[in-house]
């Protein structure tokens, strides 16, 4: 049975938030949008990485600067952790398999219409030559999943293209690069993958939602199997030690195995 996916509250993502302002605060290029799309990828991605890992990717040193007192450092984690949960919760594996066109994922994403350009616009934020550029609502997001991907490159291989689920997977990572195509190349994707039809910002944004659970059963499928670990058996205490030496192992080698 499918499970019900979570949803971030309100202060939930205002915690969240206040972390990546604070980071933002110590050099770290970064916003709730692009922190959000980082985690998205960690998530569908092929293992799970430990915090020590993934934190540095996400933050470079800004972190441990931004959070020296443990307290801190244990509030701005749970942050984190907390909408680790339900994006986690969203891309529910048992749940994508059992209804893959189903959209589950809500990624955070500002927001971008012509209201808010006007009134950016008006208080000197954006100038009226950037306001006529078209929304690029989701384009943040991306740019944080794809960062992901690249500062752990080795969990995210090029395509092998003469598979069918390979070629499923690199057309899902290019789903997501569309969103921070800007407005000359979206034009160019848009009539080569879309022929002839008028896509919205919103579905464009869909369509790389969906792709990224496609890359999260993807990944299900096809994740990285640890080497078989084979362990020589070792010599009874009174067998002969194997280096030749013609004493008991007890007496020899095995005085000393660990």
């Amino acid at each position: 049975m499918s499970r019900v996916a979570r949803q971030s509250t309100t202060a939930e993502i205002a915690a969240l938030e206040q972390v990546c302002d604070r980071v933002a605060g110590f050099g770290a290029d970064v916003s709730l949008e692009w922190v959000d799309g980082f985690v998205a990828a960690l998530v569908a991605g092929p293992r799970a990485l430990p915090s020590d890992e993934w934190l540095p990717a996400m933050f470079g040193d800004a972190f441990e600067r931004a959070f020296a007192d443990p307290a801190d450092v244990a509030q701005a984690l749970g942050a984190l952790q907390a909408r680790w949960q339900v994006v986690a919760s969203q891309l529910d594996a048992e749940s994508l398999f059992e209804d893959p066109d189903r959209l589950r994922l809500q990624p955070l994403m500002i927001s971008d219409d012509a209201g808010d350009r006007r009134q950016w616009v008006e208080t000197g934020q954006m100038s009226a030559d950037e306001a006529a550029v078209p929304p690029q609502t989701g384009a943040l997001w991306a740019e944080g999943f794809m960062a992901a991907v690249h500062a752990f490159a080795a969990d995210w291989p090029e395509a092998d293209t003469q598979h069918e689920d390979a070629l499923g997977y690199d057309s899902a990572l290019t789903d997501v690069v569309a969103l921070t195509l800007p407005p000359a190349e979206l034009t160019g994707y848009l009539a080569e993958v879309y022929p002839g039809q008028s896509i919205s910002r919103d579905e464009l944004i869909d369509a790389a939602c969906l792709a990224v659970q496609d890359l999260r059963m993807y990944w299900v499928d096809h994740a990285p199997r640890p080497a078989t670990r084979h362990v020589e058996a070792r010599p009874g205490r009174n067998d002969p030690c194997p280096c030749g030496s013609g004493r008991k192992y007890k007496k020899c080698h095995g005085a000393v195995a660990p």
